[in-house]
């Protein structure tokens, strides 16, 4: 070890990747910054725009987008689990790419229950990946759940992040209860899509409120609560 050089120090390592999006180049430089840092702590990962890149006009003077994505070598490492089944591994990896893409160096793991597969988010910005009043995590869980419904591997997927679907719980219970009060007066109430998890949040809730009943209607993903005079 060199003299000047504080003990316990790890070394940083930088790559630079191109894409014809800055998404696109982000995630390409941390999947290569992967390969060259063994034990990356993705949630370390800082990234650098260097160019937005120029579409240009009918392909004339284009320029890829310019990205360059720095870590810390021997840092903890999170590996996928050994016993990782196909629908875990193809999850996690669609919401890894997703999270690069819009600089959030966050650590993405899934877990397949009989129900659903829950992904959970830990490290980064998370509040960049919640977004306001939980629009990009809700868009980015819609997103896995749509691609995999198409796909035919029709298990739903909820994404979870710092605690966000327990404050979501709470939310979601106060949302049935509003609507709990407009169905007393003969209204038939339609809840937004709901993934089976939340739905049946909101069946819980209500299932004991007098004069009140509650059915799920349509198809995956837009599959929703009705709150109705019962």
């Amino acid at each position: 070890m060199s003299e000047d050089r504080p003990a316990g120090a790890v070394d940083e390592v930088s790559v630079e990747a191109t894409g014809e999006t800055v998404g696109e180049a982000k995630w390409k430089a941390l999947r290569d910054l992967e390969l060259a840092v063994p034990g990356l702590d993705k949630a370390s990962v800082r990234f650098q725009v260097i160019s937005e890149g120029e579409r240009g006009l009918l392909g004339v003077g284009y320029s890829p987008a310019r990205v360059i994505a720095s870590g810390a070598a021997g840092a903890p490492v999170r590996r996928p689990r050994e016993d990782e089944t196909e629908l875990e591994q193809r999850v996690r990896e669609l919401v890894e790419r997703v999270v690069a893409s819009i600089g959030v160096g966050a650590v993405t793991e899934a877990y397949e229950g009989d129900e659903e597969v829950l992904v959970t988010c830990t490290g980064g910005d998370l509040g960049l990946l919640i977004g306001k009043h939980g629009q990009t995590i809700d868009a980015l869980q819609y997103l896995c759940n749509a691609i995999l419904f198409r796909g035919g591997q029709g298990k739903p997927v909820t994404i979870d992040a710092a605690g966000y679907r327990e404050r979501r719980r709470i939310a979601l219970e106060g949302i049935a209860l509003r609507a709990a009060e407009r169905a007393a007066t003969g209204e038939r109430v339609a809840l937004d899509p709901m993934t089976a998890v939340e739905r049946k949040v909101v069946h819980e809730r209500l299932k004991d409120v007098a004069g009140i009943a509650t059915t799920s209607e349509g198809t995956e993903p837009n599959r929703h609560v009705v709150v109705f005079p019962g």
